[in-house]
């Protein structure tokens, strides 16, 4: 079984928020922190397009949530490893001026004692705005190393030529998506490193093709003496491990979502392995149990 254990990392700023925004582990050599972006509201029926209302009601009041709005977490990665600091993807940046309590990242990265300067790559596991946004916004642009390499998949690239928005709902917002993207494209082009099927973008840190909630959505492994942890991006939401085949709004081909969220939840469940997800209660960290014919969740106990 994987152990990750908590590490501290210095501050250079210090925060007045009064909820914690950033959790430090590590893998092995390699060290990783979960940094929120926030959370943003958004109809509770984006969690789950092909089953009736009542049963998607049922699942969130049982959880005690709203059965309107679900406040999607948003967490984003920064590992370092060797001589590499990577940044896995950015959140939404300046994307919903009307949503305050999301797009942190640039914010948090100070208050980490993190400079954007230091980061030496980034990876994106796929062109979703609250993925890329971050990037767009020029706080953060400004701040990065001139040049500094973009690693996704070629895939995810290819899709965004020629979107196919046809299969799904996409939360009433698929002009945003492609507009994100398309300008995320345009300003970066020359830095984009795409990969076929996976890339090692530092020791032990591999960026991984694995399509499902979009065409070249990948997840990153990272791996150092005998510890492991998989960051899952958005091929697992919150209600997955009860409802592994609930389609998402945001699941560009949903059936492959499907396909590819099993395969990876049960790989997780044999392995023991450590896992992070981009939209998981933060800090996101924990591991999959089998629970009968679906999963369940087990956050990792808080490390202080």
């Amino acid at each position: 079984m994987s152990v990750v254990t908590n590490i501290s990392h210095p501050t250079k700023a210090a925060s007045d928020e009064l909820v914690p925004s950033r959790y430090s582990l590590r893998v092995g050599d390699i060290e990783v922190l979960v940094i929120s972006d926030g959370v943003f509201s958004l109809s509770a029926s984006t969690l789950a397009t092909n089953v009736e209302p009542a049963d998607l009601s049922a699942w969130l009041t049982a959880r005690l949530e709203s059965v309107d709005e679900y406040k999607w977490p948003l967490n984003v990665v920064v590992v370092r490893s060797g001589d590499r600091t990577v940044l896995i993807d950015s959140g939404v940046g300046e994307e919903f001026p009307d949503a305050p309590r999301v797009g942190k990242l640039i914010a948090r990265l100070d208050a980490a004692g993190i400079d954007p300067a230091s980061i030496t790559d980034v990876v994106i596991t796929h062109l979703h705005v609250d993925h890329v946004g971050g990037l767009l916004s020029e706080g953060l642009r400004s701040r990065l190393r001139p040049n500094v390499p973009i690693h996704l998949a070629a895939a995810e690239v290819a899709f965004w030529t020629s979107p196919d928005f046809s299969q799904n709902t996409f939360g009433g917002f698929p002009d945003v998506l492609e507009s994100a993207e398309s300008r995320f494209v345009d300003m970066y082009r020359g830095q984009l490193r795409p990969f076929e099927t996976e890339f090692e973008v530092a020791p032990g840190v591999v960026a991984c093709c694995v399509g499902g909630h979009t065409r070249g959505h990948s997840v990153v492994h990272i791996a150092s003496g005998g510890d492991r942890l998989t960051f899952l991006g958005d091929s697992v939401f919150e209600n997955h491990f009860d409802h592994p085949d609930w389609h998402n709004a945001f699941d560009h081909d949903p059936e492959e979502a499907v396909r590819v969220r099993l395969a990876l939840l049960r790989k997780l469940a044999a392995s023991g392995e450590s896992v992070l997800a981009a939209h998981l209660p933060f800090p996101s960290v924990g591991r999959v149990a089998v629970n009968g014919d679906v999963f369940r969740w087990i956050p990792t106990p808080w490390d202080y």
